[in-house]
Protein backbone atom coordinates (compact mmCIF):
# COMPACT_ATOMS: atom_id res chain seq x y z
CA UNK A 1 0.00 0.00 0.00
CA UNK A 2 1.25 3.15 -1.15
CA UNK A 3 2.06 5.97 2.11
CA UNK A 4 0.22 9.02 1.07
CA UNK A 5 2.11 11.83 3.91
CA UNK A 6 1.05 15.45 2.93
CA UNK A 7 4.31 17.52 3.41
CA UNK A 8 4.15 21.00 5.64
CA UNK A 9 4.53 22.96 1.88
CA UNK A 10 1.25 25.27 2.96
CA UNK A 11 2.95 28.25 4.35
CA UNK A 12 4.77 29.85 1.61
CA UNK A 13 7.23 31.61 3.61
CA UNK A 14 9.41 34.42 1.38
CA UNK A 15 12.92 33.01 1.61
CA UNK A 16 16.42 33.87 -0.37
CA UNK A 17 19.60 32.49 -1.76
CA UNK A 18 22.74 34.92 -1.80
CA UNK A 19 25.77 34.37 -3.44
CA UNK A 20 29.16 36.15 -2.42
CA UNK A 21 29.28 37.67 -6.05
CA UNK A 22 26.08 39.69 -4.91
CA UNK A 23 23.73 37.52 -6.72
CA UNK A 24 19.83 36.71 -5.45
CA UNK A 25 18.00 34.17 -5.93
CA UNK A 26 14.38 35.24 -3.96
CA UNK A 27 11.84 31.72 -3.31
CA UNK A 28 10.48 30.01 -0.95
CA UNK A 29 11.39 28.98 3.12
CA UNK A 30 11.63 25.23 2.86
CA UNK A 31 12.82 22.93 5.67
CA UNK A 32 13.89 24.79 9.38
CA UNK A 33 13.48 28.51 9.28
CA UNK A 34 16.64 31.09 9.96
CA UNK A 35 19.98 31.45 8.50
CA UNK A 36 22.59 29.11 6.93
CA UNK A 37 26.02 29.97 5.91
CA UNK A 38 28.54 27.41 3.47
CA UNK A 39 29.79 26.82 0.07
CA UNK A 40 26.93 26.44 -2.41
CA UNK A 41 27.41 23.40 -4.84
CA UNK A 42 25.43 21.39 -6.85
CA UNK A 43 24.54 17.32 -6.92
CA UNK A 44 23.37 15.91 -10.31
CA UNK A 45 21.87 12.67 -9.10
CA UNK A 46 17.98 12.36 -9.84
CA UNK A 47 17.80 9.90 -6.67
CA UNK A 48 18.91 9.30 -3.45
CA UNK A 49 18.60 12.60 -2.21
CA UNK A 50 18.24 11.10 1.50
CA UNK A 51 21.46 9.21 1.21
CA UNK A 52 22.78 12.80 -0.30
CA UNK A 53 21.92 14.74 2.58
CA UNK A 54 23.10 12.56 4.65
CA UNK A 55 26.48 12.12 3.64
CA UNK A 56 29.26 13.64 5.98
CA UNK A 57 31.56 14.60 3.23
CA UNK A 58 28.43 17.52 2.68
CA UNK A 59 29.45 19.15 6.19
CA UNK A 60 30.18 23.23 5.48
CA UNK A 61 28.05 22.84 2.06
CA UNK A 62 24.93 24.11 0.79
CA UNK A 63 23.41 21.65 -1.47
CA UNK A 64 21.53 22.42 -4.54
CA UNK A 65 20.11 19.61 -6.39
CA UNK A 66 19.96 20.37 -10.28
CA UNK A 67 17.06 17.73 -10.60
CA UNK A 68 13.67 20.00 -10.83
CA UNK A 69 11.49 17.74 -8.36
CA UNK A 70 12.59 16.02 -5.52
CA UNK A 71 11.36 14.29 -1.65
CA UNK A 72 8.31 12.33 -3.76
CA UNK A 73 10.00 9.51 -2.18
CA UNK A 74 9.89 11.47 1.18
CA UNK A 75 12.20 10.00 4.01
CA UNK A 76 12.74 6.71 5.56
CA UNK A 77 14.37 5.11 8.77
CA UNK A 78 16.67 2.62 6.52
CA UNK A 79 18.05 4.80 4.02
CA UNK A 80 20.14 7.46 6.51
CA UNK A 81 23.92 7.16 5.68
CA UNK A 82 24.87 8.56 8.99
CA UNK A 83 23.42 9.25 12.14
CA UNK A 84 21.90 12.99 10.90
CA UNK A 85 21.61 15.32 7.92
CA UNK A 86 25.26 16.91 7.37
CA UNK A 87 24.06 19.51 5.16
CA UNK A 88 24.39 23.46 5.84
CA UNK A 89 21.13 24.17 3.56
CA UNK A 90 18.99 22.71 0.91
CA UNK A 91 18.36 24.45 -2.33
CA UNK A 92 15.50 22.66 -4.70
CA UNK A 93 13.30 23.97 -7.30
CA UNK A 94 10.40 22.17 -6.99
CA UNK A 95 9.52 20.56 -3.73
CA UNK A 96 6.73 17.47 -3.71
CA UNK A 97 3.91 18.60 -1.93
CA UNK A 98 2.40 15.11 -1.15
CA UNK A 99 4.85 11.74 -0.16
CA UNK A 100 4.13 8.62 -2.30
CA UNK A 101 6.02 5.80 -1.11
CA UNK A 102 5.96 2.57 1.13
CA UNK A 103 8.43 2.83 3.10
CA UNK A 104 8.06 6.58 3.95
CA UNK A 105 7.37 7.54 7.43
CA UNK A 106 7.60 11.69 7.09
CA UNK A 107 8.34 14.47 4.33
CA UNK A 108 11.48 15.42 3.55
CA UNK A 109 10.31 18.75 4.20
CA UNK A 110 9.79 17.46 7.90
CA UNK A 111 13.18 15.66 7.86
CA UNK A 112 14.68 19.12 7.38
CA UNK A 113 12.93 21.06 9.92
CA UNK A 114 13.76 17.92 12.50
CA UNK A 115 17.95 18.67 12.03
CA UNK A 116 17.66 22.05 12.08
CA UNK A 117 18.45 22.59 7.95
CA UNK A 118 17.63 25.63 6.40
CA UNK A 119 16.16 25.16 2.64
CA UNK A 120 14.92 27.18 -0.20
CA UNK A 121 12.69 26.24 -3.11
CA UNK A 122 10.74 27.58 -5.82
CA UNK A 123 13.92 29.09 -7.23
CA UNK A 124 15.91 29.06 -10.75
CA UNK A 125 18.42 25.86 -9.86
CA UNK A 126 19.56 25.94 -13.47
CA UNK A 127 20.54 29.14 -13.02
CA UNK A 128 22.08 28.60 -9.83
CA UNK A 129 24.24 26.14 -11.38
CA UNK A 130 25.15 27.79 -14.05
CA UNK A 131 26.63 30.47 -12.59
CA UNK A 132 28.64 27.67 -10.07
CA UNK A 133 29.74 25.96 -13.07
CA UNK A 134 31.05 29.60 -14.88
CA UNK A 135 32.08 31.01 -11.86
CA UNK A 136 33.24 27.94 -9.46
CA UNK A 137 31.48 27.24 -6.04
CA UNK A 138 31.72 30.06 -3.82
CA UNK A 139 29.89 31.03 -0.54
CA UNK A 140 26.44 31.37 -0.13
CA UNK A 141 23.67 32.20 2.41
CA UNK A 142 20.07 31.50 2.81
CA UNK A 143 18.08 33.35 4.43
CA UNK A 144 14.43 33.04 5.77
CA UNK A 145 12.10 33.53 8.65
CA UNK A 146 13.16 37.32 10.46
CA UNK A 147 16.62 37.01 8.52
CA UNK A 148 14.69 37.06 5.42
CA UNK A 149 13.75 40.69 6.38
CA UNK A 150 17.80 41.65 7.09
CA UNK A 151 18.92 44.54 4.78
CA UNK A 152 20.43 42.96 1.31
CA UNK A 153 24.08 44.09 2.38
CA UNK A 154 23.95 42.61 5.76
CA UNK A 155 23.09 39.24 4.38
CA UNK A 156 25.79 40.02 1.81
CA UNK A 157 27.97 40.62 4.66
CA UNK A 158 27.78 38.02 6.17
CA UNK A 159 27.93 35.57 3.50
CA UNK A 160 31.62 37.49 2.34
CA UNK A 161 32.74 36.96 6.30
CA UNK A 162 31.77 33.36 6.35
CA UNK A 163 34.80 31.03 6.13
CA UNK A 164 35.58 29.43 2.70
CA UNK A 165 36.55 25.83 2.38
CA UNK A 166 40.11 26.21 1.15
CA UNK A 167 42.18 25.23 4.43
CA UNK A 168 39.39 23.94 6.17
CA UNK A 169 39.58 20.80 8.62
CA UNK A 170 36.30 19.41 9.25
CA UNK A 171 36.71 15.85 10.19
CA UNK A 172 36.08 16.64 13.65
CA UNK A 173 32.72 17.87 13.30
CA UNK A 174 31.95 14.75 11.81
CA UNK A 175 33.47 11.92 13.35
CA UNK A 176 32.75 9.32 16.07
CA UNK A 177 34.20 10.18 19.20
CA UNK A 178 34.45 6.76 20.38
CA UNK A 179 35.90 3.31 18.53
CA UNK A 180 32.41 1.65 16.90
CA UNK A 181 32.60 -1.58 16.06
CA UNK A 182 30.73 -3.88 13.38
CA UNK A 183 31.10 -7.60 12.87
CA UNK A 184 32.26 -9.22 9.92
CA UNK A 185 29.56 -10.74 8.34
CA UNK A 186 31.08 -13.15 6.00
CA UNK A 187 33.90 -15.39 6.46
CA UNK A 188 35.82 -13.13 9.03
CA UNK A 189 39.55 -11.96 8.00
CA UNK A 190 40.84 -9.76 10.70
CA UNK A 191 40.40 -6.43 12.52
CA UNK A 192 40.24 -3.59 9.67
CA UNK A 193 40.90 0.04 11.59
CA UNK A 194 38.59 2.33 9.19
CA UNK A 195 39.38 6.11 10.23
CA UNK A 196 36.22 8.44 10.22
CA UNK A 197 36.91 11.11 8.33
CA UNK A 198 33.09 11.20 7.48
CA UNK A 199 32.15 7.56 6.74
CA UNK A 200 29.19 6.48 5.68
CA UNK A 201 27.05 3.25 6.88
CA UNK A 202 27.12 1.57 3.44
CA UNK A 203 30.76 2.17 3.26
CA UNK A 204 31.18 -0.13 6.74
CA UNK A 205 28.22 -2.71 5.69
CA UNK A 206 30.49 -3.42 2.26
CA UNK A 207 33.54 -3.92 4.48
CA UNK A 208 31.61 -6.52 6.85
CA UNK A 209 30.19 -7.96 3.99
CA UNK A 210 33.97 -8.36 2.74
CA UNK A 211 34.97 -10.73 5.97
CA UNK A 212 36.32 -7.75 7.98
CA UNK A 213 35.21 -7.06 11.61
CA UNK A 214 35.38 -2.91 11.08
CA UNK A 215 36.59 -1.03 14.01
CA UNK A 216 35.49 2.41 13.70
CA UNK A 217 38.33 4.97 14.93
CA UNK A 218 37.68 8.87 15.75
CA UNK A 219 39.86 11.09 13.56
CA UNK A 220 41.78 12.07 16.26
CA UNK A 221 42.90 8.28 16.63
CA UNK A 222 46.94 7.90 17.05
CA UNK A 223 49.25 5.16 15.61
CA UNK A 224 49.25 3.14 18.90
CA UNK A 225 45.76 3.43 19.37
CA UNK A 226 45.28 1.09 15.61
CA UNK A 227 48.28 -1.28 16.21
CA UNK A 228 46.64 -2.21 19.80
CA UNK A 229 44.09 -4.23 17.62
CA UNK A 230 46.18 -5.94 15.47
CA UNK A 231 44.54 -4.86 12.36
CA UNK A 232 45.37 -6.74 9.19
CA UNK A 233 44.39 -3.63 7.06
CA UNK A 234 43.58 0.24 7.48
CA UNK A 235 41.11 2.34 5.73
CA UNK A 236 40.52 5.86 5.38
CA UNK A 237 36.82 7.24 4.50
CA UNK A 238 35.45 10.43 3.08
CA UNK A 239 34.97 13.33 4.59
CA UNK A 240 34.49 17.04 4.35
CA UNK A 241 37.12 19.73 3.73
CA UNK A 242 40.43 20.47 2.59
CA UNK A 243 43.37 17.72 2.52
CA UNK A 244 45.86 20.18 2.87
CA UNK A 245 44.43 21.27 6.09
CA UNK A 246 44.40 17.22 7.79
CA UNK A 247 48.39 16.75 8.02
CA UNK A 248 47.80 15.13 11.20
CA UNK A 249 45.32 12.08 9.23
CA UNK A 250 48.69 12.10 6.80
CA UNK A 251 51.52 11.69 9.18
CA UNK A 252 49.01 8.80 10.92
CA UNK A 253 49.19 7.07 7.46
CA UNK A 254 52.79 7.51 6.16
CA UNK A 255 53.10 5.13 9.86
CA UNK A 256 50.04 2.83 8.56
CA UNK A 257 52.15 2.44 5.54
CA UNK A 258 55.68 1.97 7.15
CA UNK A 259 54.06 -0.47 9.35
CA UNK A 260 53.23 -2.36 5.94
CA UNK A 261 49.67 -2.37 6.50
CA UNK A 262 47.83 -2.78 3.69
CA UNK A 263 45.61 0.37 2.50
CA UNK A 264 42.29 1.35 0.87
CA UNK A 265 41.15 4.71 0.96
CA UNK A 266 38.14 6.39 -0.95
CA UNK A 267 37.06 10.37 -1.58
CA UNK A 268 38.91 11.84 0.90
CA UNK A 269 41.36 8.92 1.74
CA UNK A 270 42.24 9.00 -1.54
CA UNK A 271 43.55 13.06 -1.41
CA UNK A 272 45.27 11.57 2.23
CA UNK A 273 46.97 8.74 0.14
CA UNK A 274 48.34 10.81 -2.48
CA UNK A 275 49.46 13.09 0.19
CA UNK A 276 51.22 10.54 2.64
CA UNK A 277 52.70 9.83 -1.00
CA UNK A 278 54.34 12.99 -1.34
CA UNK A 279 52.03 14.49 -4.23
CA UNK A 280 50.19 17.90 -3.70
CA UNK A 281 46.27 18.63 -4.08
CA UNK A 282 43.87 21.40 -5.38
CA UNK A 283 40.57 22.67 -5.13
CA UNK A 284 38.76 22.36 -8.07
CA UNK A 285 36.15 24.72 -9.74
CA UNK A 286 32.89 23.46 -8.69
CA UNK A 287 34.04 19.61 -8.07
CA UNK A 288 31.99 16.40 -8.83
CA UNK A 289 28.89 15.85 -7.05
CA UNK A 290 26.35 13.38 -8.86
CA UNK A 291 25.75 9.28 -9.44
CA UNK A 292 26.81 9.81 -13.53
CA UNK A 293 30.49 10.55 -13.28
CA UNK A 294 32.84 8.45 -15.76
CA UNK A 295 35.98 7.06 -14.83
CA UNK A 296 38.23 5.12 -16.44
CA UNK A 297 39.86 1.99 -14.74
CA UNK A 298 43.29 2.18 -16.39
CA UNK A 299 43.95 -2.05 -15.09
CA UNK A 300 40.77 -3.00 -17.16
CA UNK A 301 40.17 -0.78 -19.80
CA UNK A 302 36.31 -0.44 -18.64
CA UNK A 303 34.47 2.87 -17.52
CA UNK A 304 32.44 2.99 -14.97
CA UNK A 305 29.63 5.15 -14.26
CA UNK A 306 30.42 6.56 -10.32
CA UNK A 307 29.30 8.27 -8.07
CA UNK A 308 31.33 10.98 -6.66
CA UNK A 309 31.21 14.14 -4.21
CA UNK A 310 34.31 15.88 -3.58
CA UNK A 311 35.88 19.40 -4.45
CA UNK A 312 39.60 18.72 -3.74
CA UNK A 313 42.17 16.44 -5.84
CA UNK A 314 45.17 14.95 -6.45
CA UNK A 315 47.97 16.39 -8.22
CA UNK A 316 49.71 13.61 -10.29
CA UNK A 317 50.77 12.24 -13.48
CA UNK A 318 48.04 10.61 -15.42
CA UNK A 319 50.24 8.53 -18.05
CA UNK A 320 53.33 7.39 -16.32
CA UNK A 321 54.71 5.62 -13.45
CA UNK A 322 56.91 7.91 -10.89
CA UNK A 323 58.52 7.09 -7.32
CA UNK A 324 56.40 8.57 -4.63
CA UNK A 325 58.63 11.46 -3.01
CA UNK A 326 57.77 10.44 0.56
CA UNK A 327 59.85 7.26 -0.51
CA UNK A 328 57.12 4.88 -0.87
CA UNK A 329 58.87 3.37 -4.09
CA UNK A 330 56.37 3.49 -7.59
CA UNK A 331 53.17 4.82 -7.90
CA UNK A 332 50.82 5.34 -11.06
CA UNK A 333 47.03 6.63 -11.28
CA UNK A 334 44.96 4.18 -11.82
CA UNK A 335 42.01 5.65 -12.48
CA UNK A 336 41.00 8.99 -14.35
CA UNK A 337 38.25 11.13 -14.60
CA UNK A 338 36.41 11.02 -18.30
CA UNK A 339 35.11 14.60 -18.14
CA UNK A 340 38.08 16.45 -16.99
CA UNK A 341 41.32 14.32 -16.82
CA UNK A 342 40.90 14.45 -12.98
CA UNK A 343 43.02 11.94 -10.76
CA UNK A 344 40.16 9.32 -9.77
CA UNK A 345 42.93 6.85 -8.53
CA UNK A 346 45.85 5.61 -7.15
CA UNK A 347 47.83 2.04 -6.87
CA UNK A 348 51.06 1.96 -5.17
CA UNK A 349 53.36 -0.93 -7.00
CA UNK A 350 55.50 -1.66 -4.16
CA UNK A 351 53.29 -1.51 -0.96
CA UNK A 352 49.73 -3.22 -0.60
CA UNK A 353 47.56 0.19 -1.12
CA UNK A 354 45.49 2.03 -3.26
CA UNK A 355 42.56 4.53 -3.62
CA UNK A 356 39.72 6.06 -5.52
CA UNK A 357 38.66 9.19 -5.33
CA UNK A 358 34.87 8.27 -5.94
CA UNK A 359 32.52 6.21 -3.34
CA UNK A 360 32.26 1.82 -4.07
CA UNK A 361 29.93 1.81 -2.09
CA UNK A 362 27.68 3.91 -3.80
CA UNK A 363 24.21 4.31 -1.91
CA UNK A 364 21.99 4.37 -3.42
CA UNK A 365 23.72 3.81 -6.81
CA UNK A 366 25.30 3.21 -9.45
CA UNK A 367 27.30 0.23 -8.40
CA UNK A 368 29.78 -0.33 -11.21
CA UNK A 369 32.61 0.16 -8.85
CA UNK A 370 31.34 -2.05 -5.81
CA UNK A 371 34.06 -4.73 -6.82
CA UNK A 372 36.42 -2.45 -5.56
CA UNK A 373 36.04 -3.85 -1.96
CA UNK A 374 36.45 -7.01 -3.63
CA UNK A 375 39.73 -5.74 -5.02
CA UNK A 376 40.77 -4.49 -1.35
CA UNK A 377 39.73 -8.20 0.33
CA UNK A 378 41.63 -9.93 -2.22
CA UNK A 379 44.83 -7.47 -1.49
CA UNK A 380 44.93 -8.39 2.11
CA UNK A 381 44.09 -12.22 2.08
CA UNK A 382 47.34 -12.08 -0.44
CA UNK A 383 49.80 -10.11 2.22
CA UNK A 384 48.72 -12.14 4.94
CA UNK A 385 49.80 -15.56 3.06
CA UNK A 386 52.93 -13.45 1.69
CA UNK A 387 53.82 -12.73 5.38
CA UNK A 388 52.69 -16.07 6.74
CA UNK A 389 55.27 -17.98 3.88
CA UNK A 390 58.26 -15.73 4.46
Amino acid sequence: MTALIPSALSAREPAVLVLEDGTRYTGRAYGARGETLGEVVFATGMTGYQETITDPSYAGQIVLQTAPHIGNTGVNDEDPESRRIWVAGYVVRDPSRMVSNWRANRSLDEALVEDGIVGISGIDTRAVTRRIRSSGSMRGGVFSGEAASLDADEQLRRVREAPGMAGRNLSAEVSVTEVEVTPATAERIGNLAVLDLGVKKSTIDNLAARGFDVHVFPQSATIDEIRAIEPVAAFYSNGPGDPAASDQHVELLRAVLGDGLPFFGICFGNQLLGRALGFGTYKLPFGHRGINQPVLDKTTGRVEITSQNHGFAVEAPLDEIIDSPAGFGRVEVSHIGLNDNVVEGLRALDIPAFSVQYHPEAASGPHDANYLFDRFRDMVIADQETKTNA
